[in-house]
């Protein structure tokens, strides 16, 4: 691929190609969108109207980040610029840095505080954001005691819990306040591919000018640099200088910081000088309250009856709970119909099915994989080349991705393999699964045999 209309053709297909959207809804929401830049891990896009762009990124964006991950083999961020309103061309691209800037901050608004939904799932770990986030007092320049009590804050719990939404009110809230603080946020990913570029661009003296002379740094999953030795020796780094200066760090992980592998303990030690705080699953009036918020911003009206079937059949995940009342709303339009009970049955259960691998384990694939193709578990982690032990190791990486929604670095650490061969494995076994039905039937008795059992 020479250019990024090349990628986002590529993603193109991939959306085309994939279940989790209609033929319908690609062709009025997806097919119509521009290709404009692929800059600092964000794929900036175009559409006609900001009634196109808040559908599409309600409805789609999940699965544009997908798209873009399986093509280039990291993660983007998403914006998607109006036409008319940017007028975008060449001789205004400061005018247009500007108002990307804006519709930024606008979508970011949506993420924070006073749009959190407490409860006893989440209520220690929103009032120690809430203490980070007002750190720097209105009338002194030096921080307050919080400095040591939260310093470093790591927020950790399962994916689609609100971990996210905690940083992002964070980064909000000092921006509002103190507007002269640089705030870095960053996710692990995008940390270990910046310093990737910077070492082979002979650069690292600017990125680590980026990241120690930070107020507030933030990374997202930070567990992703668990096993990669020139990236912990970086974040250690990093980590000691900005909190020897007073510095805030901020940090999420999917797990417990102690119960990270391959994580080097003089990394956990500087965790455990601050706070960690979970987060669980949200209980039934929380659901409650999260899926009247949500449609309550989505100008969306919702009866009692769908907001409570809604909170009864989705249980364990924040993110599941608003995509289901974005899909609602991206319905309602489409159709014209009012959301009841039935539409909303008919979206829990695509929800439920497209999130249903995330309770299949790295064992149970690597089982199913394991017998289809005659091998053993540990061959397909080992180096083994032959042929079938090959095979049954790209197919058990597609499944991996596909089935229970890892990414390429997890993969690999996994592994134990490089996660840039883990994207070049997985596009081969997509393009097999196209051309080889005999693959494709077994690929698929797999899957069945995971989500039957």
């Amino acid at each position: 691929m020479d250019s990024f209309n090349d990628v986002f053709q590529e993603v193109l297909k991939y959306c085309r190609n994939c279940k989790s959207i209609s033929e319908p809804g690609y062709n009025k929401w997806i097919k119509i969108l521009e290709p404009m830049k692929l800059e600092n891990n964000v794929a900036y896009l175009l559409t006609d109207s900001d009634f196109s762009r808040d559908i599409t990124m309600n409805a789609y964006e999940n699965l544009l980040k997908e798209a873009f991950l399986n093509t280039l083999g990291f993660e983007v961020d998403i914006k998607i610029l109006v036409k008319d309103k940017e007028e975008v061309n060449e001789t205004e691209e400061k005018d247009i840095e500007v108002k990307v800037a804006d519709f930024s901050d606008e979508e970011n608004n949506n993420l924070t505080f006073d749009n959190f939904i407490k409860g006893k799932s989440n209520d220690l770990a929103y009032a120690f954001s809430t203490a980070v986030a007002h750190k720097y007092d209105e009338d002194q320049k030096t921080p307050s005691n919080t400095n040591t009590i939260f310093n470093p804050l790591i927020i950790y719990g399962d994916s689609g819990l609100g971990k996210t939404h905690l940083m992002k009110a964070i980064e909000h809230e000092v921006k509002k306040n103190h507007p002269e603080l640089k705030i870095i946020y960053t996710t692990g990913e995008s940390f270990i591919n910046q310093l990737v570029k910077a070492i082979e661009s002979k650069e690292t003296n600017k990125f680590h000018d980026k990241y120690r002379n930070a107020d507030y740094l933030m990374v997202d999953d930070i567990q992703t640099i668990a096993g990669k030795e020139r990236m912990q020796e970086e974040f250690f780094h990093t980590f000691n200088d900005l909190y020897n200066a007073g510095k805030q760090i901020v940090l999420t992980s999917d797990i417990a910081p102690s119960k990270i592998s391959k994580l080097q303990n003089r990394i956990l030690t500087r965790f455990s000088l601050g706070v960690q705080v979970d987060v669980t699953p949200p209980d039934f009036e929380t659901r409650m309250a999260i899926v009247k918020k949500k449609a309550d911003m989505l100008d969306l009206q919702l009866s009692d009856n769908v907001v409570r079937i809604i909170a009864e059949k989705i249980k364990t995940n924040i993110r599941q709970l608003e995509g289901t009342v974005n899909k609602i709303k991206a319905l309602t339009i489409y159709t014209n119909e009012s959301p009841s009970i039935s539409m909303a049955q008919r979206i829990i259960k695509e929800i439920i099915i497209e999130n249903h691998p995330a309770e299949i384990t790295v064992d149970r694939i690597l089982q199913e994989v394991a017998a289809a193709f005659d091998v053993t578990a540990d061959d397909i982690k080992s180096t083994n080349r032959r042929a079938n032990v090959s095979l049954a190791r790209k197919i058990a990486i597609y499944l991996f991705k596909d089935v229970k929604g890892m990414t390429f670095i997890q993969i690999g650490n996994e592994l134990n393999k490089n996660h840039s061969t883990m994207t070049i494995h997985y596009q081969d076994v997509v393009k097999n699964l196209k051309e080889n039905k005999q693959l494709k039937d077994t690929v698929d008795d797999i899957i069945k045999n995971l989500k039957d059992n």
